[in-house]
């Protein structure tokens, strides 16, 4: 099998195309290089293609013989306010990869989309619950989805499967910077020795999922009928919970430093229903938070690699 993976230099990307290739299929990526860094291929054995997926000029001869892409590339920074650059970069690249995919007789397409997209609405959250994007990142995400849905209506021989990503953490994302988890951030306050910041009181939440777990979700999606699935472990956990954990891994004793919230378009609240995913992928996160942050932080059962 030969895979295309996109944003293949960047967070989930990377450790994507890294387990592809570990299980013996040939792998090709594309990666424009503004937030992704070679770092986190390491060892990559496969191809890897510079470029930017609205350019289909500078990339589509390049590639071929696909059997399935993997689309990860997109701007993840929600607090990005530039309409334009966010819904070129996540629908417009969107757009022309599937086309192109078509055009090769792609059948199989699994695409990144996010929790983003329910807003506020009550937990937990639902496939079948209407979108509320907060932002302009949530927005895009909402219109990727409705293309798919047209795109995949109209060609009944492709799969296109959308993974609404939770709150993904784990080895290779620390080069997308402030967009980085928030288990990420708070353990490189906690290891510089500062107090971690959040807002207060700390006891929003989050369906915080490791990327492990998503990979593992990518891999079964292939096998999965056209549609949107959420990609989460149905757990809720606080940040003032998160703290707790860094400090028990981490061997720190540090209290929260709380401050207010300055944005007005916020999710205190994100929790997953994953039966949809369980019953159309057979996918269940293995991993538990604090299992997740011990292996992360170098502690337990597997060997973190690239934190």
């Amino acid at each position: 099998m030969k895979a295309l993976v996109t944003g293949a230099a960047g967070f989930i990307g990377s450790n994507l195309c890294l387990e592809l290739a570990e299980s013996g299929c040939s792998v090709v990526g594309i990666d424009s290089f503004l937030t992704g860094h070679f770092e986190n291929l390491g060892n990559f054995p496969g191809d890897l293609v510079a470029a930017d997926l609205c350019e289909p000029a500078s990339w589509k001869d390049k590639v071929e013989g696909v059997d399935v892409v993997f689309h990860q590339a997109a701007i993840t920074d929600t607090t990005e306010m530039d309409q334009n650059k966010m819904m070129r970069a996540n629908v417009e690249a969107f757009r022309s990869l599937l086309s192109w995919a078509a055009e090769q007789g792609v059948r199989k397409v699994v695409y990144a989309t996010s929790a983003g997209v329910y807003g506020d609405n009550p937990v937990p959250m639902k496939e079948a619950d209407s979108p509320k994007p907060l932002n302009i990142y949530a927005f895009s995400k909402m219109v990727m989805e409705s293309l798919a849905k047209e795109f995949a209506a109209a060609r009944p021989k492709m799969s296109i499967v959308g993974l609404r990503y939770f709150n993904v953490f784990g080895p290779r994302e620390r080069f997308k910077g402030k967009a980085a988890s928030m288990i990420w951030q708070l353990a490189q306050q906690m290891r510089a020795g500062r107090r971690p910041r959040i807002f207060e009181h700390g006891e929003q939440y989050r369906d915080f999922i490791y990327v492990r777990d998503v990979v593992r979700a990518n891999l079964l999606a292939q096998k999965a009928p056209s549609g949107v699935y959420n990609v989460c472990t149905g757990t809720r956990t606080t940040f003032n919970q998160v703290i707790e954990i860094l400090n028990g891994v981490l061997g720190t004793r540090l209290a929260p430093d709380y401050f207010k919230n300055p944005y007005s378009f916020y999710q205190n609240e994100t929790l997953g229903n994953p039966k949809a995913a369980e019953k159309a992928l057979k996918f269940k996160a293995e991993y538990s938070v604090e299992e997740a942050i011990l292996e992360y932080f170098g502690q337990g059962r597997g060997a973190p690699v690239g934190v």
